[in-house]
């Protein structure tokens, strides 16, 4: 409002009479209608706002709930409630009237703008539909001149092939003439090189003459060619013929002379140490068979293959001042010195040959070439002489082994050397394949050689253990005869250690093959063989240790029968036979100690030959068919000759212990031991002194067997031995006449007998001598009582019958009647 913004105040009186006036301005920017509400009533409301003010200082009077003062409350009541309210109608009457006005103003001046905006958006069309159209025209103009430029670049690039051709056909013309006439030069006289343009003598055209007598000579060389292989009949060919003939003899002194000059510059170089010129040099005989001659020329002026005391030098940096026979470990250390230096040598080469060859790899190819075929093979040949099958080298100076393993050992090194060579560069040579063809006559016979070396170290392995044997045994000269065998014996015992030697020289071998042998079926064929070689050399020798066991026993066995004496001698050949058969006694104690160990060192054997197959051959034998099967049917095949010797052995142990158990039982088994006379005494209720004593021999004996054998092996022999001592304690028994004190006495031998025997863990057995205990019962009862002895086990009557016959009073009793009519079938 511009009087309210003037500050005129208007009287409550004549407000109505005066008007208001509303400024549309006061509209604009941030309105806010309580604003202007408040503008337009506060100068009429003066009353009002003291009242205001005076609530909001009492407000705490009325909210604590005290009453106003008596008279102000009397003074308000007697007053009018609103006595503004005329003046602030008429005043909003005003403002009414005076919006609504403002409002129009607004309207017209709103329509005058739209009519503004349509003019000039009708004005802004029409000048957008002019550009428009201005801009199509400039396009349409851009893409002429577009096809003008490209049409006049297509003819200006025409024009210019045109003149590259015309040119390049000029050129040619112009090289045409000028190798025209250095032909005609060259096809004078023949060795006229003379009269000769300038370009040919000049050294520092040299490149370019190179270029030149190249290209002529190709030229002359194909046309002499060409007219070569045509009829001959046309003169004038003919004499174009000879004419070039003598152009190409011409040529090819020239290209010689200048190769030669340039060769002679080159080594010049070299010896200066000028890469820059080397390089020119190198890339000007590059022309001439492509380099090869001036390639070759550097690797065959190098050092290493020129100075004969490099040769040497390396020969005594291998095998020493002494030359062969070198130990593998300082030919090891030997060549891996000299192939680092070489390999250093060949990288020093090869910065110079980058720097200064135009085609490097080829160079390289050359010269690690002529390493391995001159300077590593002649190190090689002296290094690896291969000997002779038929006249091997003696075991003392180390025999095939010592080739074989220098062999590994220069083979490994050069393979190194090969795939560090490759790592330095080499071209397109297959360094690998050429390496293997350094070895190559070596692997040819590498299988026999391995296998005769292996033959070789068991055959001096056995001459060793032979002469440690021979040794000890004269030093035992003065022991008796069966000592001395038992003791010779125990010294040419099998020894686990030499097995365990036998399989070290074999896996060492097998590391041969697996380096030699790339393909798996080679390795496969290979290692098949050199294991078979492992199998034959662990069966013989212990078979023949098992063999040599064997022999011990028979030794012992011939002591036995030698003293065994007619029952008519006197007293004194008795005791001196007595006395001998305690020593045959000893002496087939000690030899059957001797197979059982024998045994127990042959099944250690075989268990580390298999392990031996299971952890180091399986595995290179399965991937070809049928190899693994092969060798577990050859090592089974190779064994089963020391089984049967073992078998036989075990056998003759078994007769051995019986026949000391049969000595033992005749020279302590008393006829009263049986017969115990009824005098009222107590009886004997001990096993009887033969009893003891066999008891206490077969303990002694039998321990070595439980730890020596194991499973069926073990279980086979115990059975054996209990049922070959049944039948033995039987047939004893049978001499002797028994009665009832007697046979409470064989009951209690076979009581201990049987409680031996249950430690071979053999049933049947066990069944024997619990029934030999019921057949004791025979000796016990009452002649009447025996019908019904035998009714729980009648299969064992017929033996029981001839129990019966040994009682004392068989026939007092009238036993053998009564025994025919209760079992009649035994008749």
């Amino acid at each position: 409002m511009k009087g309210h913004k003037d500050g005129a105040k208007v009287d409550k009186s004549s407000a109505t009479s005066l008007p208001l006036i509303l400024d549309i301005e006061d509209f604009k920017g941030d309105f806010s209608f309580d604003a202007l509400f408040g503008n337009l009533v506060n100068e009429h409301l003066p009353s009002f706002r003291d009242d205001d003010a005076d609530s909001s200082e009492g407000g705490d009077g009325l909210l604590n709930g005290h009453a106003r003062d008596a008279s102000k409350t009397a003074q308000v009541l007697s007053s009018p409630s609103f006595p503004e309210v005329d003046s602030l109608l008429a005043l909003f009457k005003d403002s009414c009237k005076e919006l609504v006005d403002l409002r129009q103003q607004v309207d017209a001046r709103l329509n005058n703008l739209k009519k503004e905006v349509q003019v000039q958006d009708a004005k802004h069309r029409k000048t957008l539909s002019e550009l428009e159209k201005g801009i199509d025209g400039l396009f349409d103009s851009f893409a002429r001149l577009d096809s003008r430029i490209s049409s006049v670049g297509q003819t200006a690039a025409k024009i210019g092939d045109h003149l590259q051709s015309a040119d390049s056909q000029r050129e040619a013309a112009s090289q045409t003439i000028e190798l025209i006439k250095y032909l005609i030069e060259f096809n004078g006289s023949p060795g006229d090189l003379i009269e000769l343009s300038p370009l040919f003598s000049d050294d520092s055209r040299v490149a370019e003459a190179a270029s030149v007598a190249q290209k002529l000579r190709a030229f002359a060389e194909e046309d002499v060619g060409r007219h070569g292989i045509s009829a001959s009949s046309v003169a004038g060919n003919a004499t174009a013929s000879r004419g070039l003939e003598v152009a190409v003899a011409n040529l090819q002194d020239y290209c010689n002379e200048l190769e030669n000059r340039l060769l002679a510059r080159f080594d010049a170089a070299s010896q200066r140490r000028e890469l820059s010129t080397m390089a020119e040099c190198a890339k000007i005989l590059s022309q001439f068979n492509r380099g090869t001659s001036a390639m070759q020329h550097y690797v065959r002026t190098r050092p290493m293959f020129m100075d004969v005391e490099v040769m040497n030098a390396d020969t005594r940096l291998v095998l020493g001042d002494q030359g062969p026979p070198a130990s593998p470990s300082n030919v090891s250390r030997g060549l891996s010195s000299l192939y680092k230096e070489i390999t250093d040598t060949v990288r020093k080469e090869a910065a110079t040959i980058m720097a200064v060859f135009p085609s490097p790899n080829d160079v390289m190819s050359i010269l690690v070439q002529r390493v391995l075929e001159q300077r590593v093979t002649a190190l090689l040949d002296k290094l690896l002489v291969k000997p002779s099958l038929m006249n091997l080298p003696p075991i003392e100076e180390g025999g095939l082994l010592l080739y074989l393993r220098i062999l590994a050992v220069a083979y490994e090194k050069t393979q190194e050397l090969a795939r560090d060579l490759r790592a330095v560069g080499c071209g397109d040579l297959d360094v690998e394949g050429l390496t293997e063809s350094l070895f190559i006559a070596h692997k040819d016979e590498y299988l026999e050689h391995e296998q005769a070396s292996l033959k070789q170290l068991y055959r001096a392995k056995m001459e060793e253990l032979r002469a440690e044997g021979l040794q000890q045994s004269e030093s035992t000269g003065s022991i008796g005869r069966s000592r001395g065998a038992a003791l010779q014996s125990s010294n040419q015992q099998i020894s686990v250690t030499v097995v365990t030697e036998l399989v070290r020289w074999n896996e060492e071998a097998i590391s041969r093959c697996t380096l030699f042998s790339s393909q798996s079926a080679t390795l496969a064929t290979n290692v098949k063989a050199v294991f078979t070689c492992l199998l034959d050399q662990v069966s013989q020798y212990i078979t023949e240790g098992l063999e040599r066991a064997r022999d011990s026993l028979n030794e012992a066995a011939a002591l036995r029968e030698r003293f065994v004496l007619g029952t008519s001698v006197s007293r004194r050949v008795a005791a001196a036979a007595a006395s001998a058969a305690e020593a045959a006694a000893a002496a087939g104690e000690s030899s059957f100690r001797s197979f059982m160990v024998a045994v127990q060192r042959c099944a250690s054997s075989v268990a580390i030959v298999q392990q031996y197959f299971t952890n180091s051959i399986s595995r290179l034998l399965l991937p070809v068919d049928g190899a693994h099967a092969a060798s577990c049917e050859e090592m089974a095949t190779s064994m089963s000759t020391a089984e049967g010797a073992a078998y036989k052995g075990l056998q003759q142990c078994i007769e051995t212990v019986m026949a000391e158990v049969e000595r033992l039982l005749s020279a302590e088994q008393k006829a009263t031991d049986y017969r115990s006379p009824d005098d009222g005494n107590t009886l004997d209720h001990r096993p009887t002194s033969a009893c003891t004593r066999v008891v206490a021999y077969l303990s002694r004996v039998l321990e070595i067997a439980f730890t020596a054998l194991e499973g069926l092996n073990k279980q086979a022999f115990l059975t054996e031995l209990g049922n070959r001592l049944h039948k033995g304690l039987l047939n004893h028994w049978q001499k002797f006449t028994f009665n009832p004190s007697g046979g409470l006495r064989l009951k209690r031998d076979i009581t201990e007998y049987g409680e031996f025997v249950r430690s071979f863990n053999a049933p049947s057995v066990d069944e024997k001598f619990e029934l030999l205990g019921i057949m004791a019962n025979v000796f016990i009862v009452a002649p009447e009582s025996l019908s019904t002895l035998f009714e729980g086990t009648p299969s064992i009557r017929k033996d029981a019958q001839r129990f019966i016959q040994l009682r004392e009073d068989y026939k007092s009793a009238k036993l053998a009647a009564r025994l025919s009519s209760l079992w009649p079938s035994l008749g």
